[in-house]
């Protein structure tokens, strides 16, 4: 008899995003050491085990959705590759850009590629499954239990199991504040119609991933300027982010434009240990109302923006219940179609996925020399600029549905975002205007 699971809330979502991205989630960590594949192997079918929903199709019945759990073979999840280390960018890009189609009887895909002693690990997987945040957990447990395996020779068994529920991010709240939260029906994200400025879509148009490395020397001092000017680091992003588009763009410096930036629901939770792995990230809309005079004016509106979600107690929690609602009271072919007229998926947007943690990630002593995560290929005009550090270096990254002006258009971008970086911390020789 078929075993099925319950196609959860934000399963659903990100099944709607399927107009919009891709909805893969991938990550690349390069290594001075050769992995041990039947060790791999092993850890990965002890994994999906304990999180089927890895080898689950999904099925869009227009009424109810659900998972399917498949019988499968380690095999179709992991490859291994022998290439050249000259060849190593242009096939790890020809991985992590690949889709897995929500039908498909694997969610998640994993390739090893060797070349002179060094290997590279990649994975791809659909956010429907779970989003950047249990992503990292994911592959710091991988990483944990492979380690442990080489060690004691025991099967891993410390995989998180338990709901993937969207409710599971009220479990810790005060019951006055759950029912509040319960009762927030309204979505404070306003539309904004400020693009990117990409070529038009085409049938010829091909998934790539453009990456910037900031050098570590700068993403320390990211940190310590952005401290005199009371500002996080995704302060600073964000700032650079704006300025950038304005200059790419050409907006008009007296608009005011929007970016939306992830927020991790799991700040509400306590305890995540009891926890499936799933998605709970949401948005928070930074704003500013102009350009301002220079860079530093922009800093202190996205400082002022963020901080008005940051002292919000429900932060990210607008809206859910009525998402919720929308997908009970009609069947799910119908919900669809309400929730895109209420719903609007931001066209600018900023994952700051955080640190990758070498220690973490490290593999029988051998800690990763460098790599990166980040989100779905977008489809235009929509964009999402995901931001992960290792080593202090921090990569910037842009996965896009495009063609080669779209190329030059990001990679332009880039060096726009690097120029107004160098300029907050004082690397470029312009000073704040007086």
């Amino acid at each position: 008899m078929e075993r099925k699971l319950n196609a959860e809330l934000w399963d659903k979502m990100h099944y709607l995003f399927r107009d919009f991205n891709d909805r893969m989630v991938h990550v690349e960590l390069e290594y001075d050491y050769e992995i041990d594949i039947n060790a791999l192997k092993t850890v990965l079918i002890c994994f999906f085990e304990k999180a089927p929903v890895f080898h689950s199709s999904f099925t869009d019945n227009h009424i109810k959705p659900y998972w399917t759990v498949n019988r499968y073979n380690i095999d179709d999840v992991l490859t291994v590759k022998e290439i050249n280390e000259e060849d190593r960018a242009k096939e790890v890009d020809e991985f992590l850009t690949q889709y897995i189609p929500p039908e498909a009887p694997l969610q998640m895909k994993v390739c090893v590629f060797r070349y002179g002693g060094k290997n590279t690990l990649c994975i791809v997987e659909n956010h429907m499954c779970m989003d950047g945040g249990d992503f990292k957990y994911f592959m710091k447990a991988l990483c944990s239990n492979y380690n442990g395996y080489l060690k004691d020779g025991v099967s891993p068994l410390d995989l998180r199991q338990g709901s993937r529920s969207y409710k599971t991010v009220y479990k810790d709240l005060s019951k006055t504040d759950k029912k509040a939260a319960e009762s927030l029906y309204k979505n404070i994200n306003k539309k904004d119609d400020h693009r990117f400025p990409f070529t038009k879509s085409s049938d010829e148009d091909k998934s790539f991933i453009a990456r910037k490395v900031i050098s570590p020397e700068k993403f320390v001092k990211i940190r310590t300027e952005g401290k005199k000017y009371g500002a996080t680091i995704n302060d600073m992003l964000m700032a650079a982010y704006f300025y950038s588009l304005y200059e790419l763009a050409g907006f008009d410096e007296s608009e005011s434009v929007s970016i939306s930036c992830a927020i991790d629901l799991r700040r509400h939770i306590k305890d995540t240990n009891n926890m499936g792995v799933t998605n709970h990230t949401a948005w928070m809309q930074c704003k500013i109302p102009e350009l301002g005079r220079d860079i530093f004016e922009t800093l202190q509106y996205a400082i002022r923006s963020a901080n008005q979600f940051k002292q919000d107690k429900y932060m990210g929690l607008y809206g859910l219940p009525l998402l919720s609602l929308g997908y009970k009271i009609m069947p799910h072919a119908a919900s669809e179609e309400i929730i895109k007229i209420g719903y609007s998926n931001p066209l600018i947007a900023m994952s700051n996925i955080g640190i990758l943690e070498v220690d973490k990630l490290a593999l029988d002593g051998h800690e990763p020399v460098r790599g990166f995560m980040s989100g779905a290929v977008k489809y235009k005009p929509y964009v999402l600029l995901s931001a992960t550090s290792m080593r202090n270096e921090l990569t910037l990254s842009m996965c896009v549905r495009g063609n080669d002006e779209d190329k030059k258009i990001v990679s332009d971008f880039f060096d726009l975002m690097e120029k107004n970086i160098d300029i907050l911390i004082g690397e470029s020789g312009e000073t704040k205007a007086e």
